[in-house]
């Protein structure tokens, strides 16, 4: 068990940078479902909009994700 809250570190090529991927995309995903859902059905946007915003919004996620995963 590890008191600092740090996690151990894979080598290169190793299992941990293949679940930096997942995580990063599992991120992506939900925030383009999240902001898809208010979008389209909290605030009543058309569907090209709520489409464009979950695209913009994914991106966003995806990004803020892979940075905190290379700190």
């Amino acid at each position: 068990m590890m008191r600092d809250g740090t996690l151990p570190v894979s080598g290169p090529g190793r299992v941990g940078a293949m679940k930096n991927w997942r995580y990063i995309g599992m991120h992506a995903v939900a925030a383009a479902t999240f902001i898809f859902l208010l979008q389209r059905y909290g605030l009543n946007a058309t569907l090209e909009s709520s489409l464009l915003w979950a695209l913009t919004f994914g991106g966003c996620a995806a990004g803020l994700a892979y940075a905190q995963s290379n700190r």
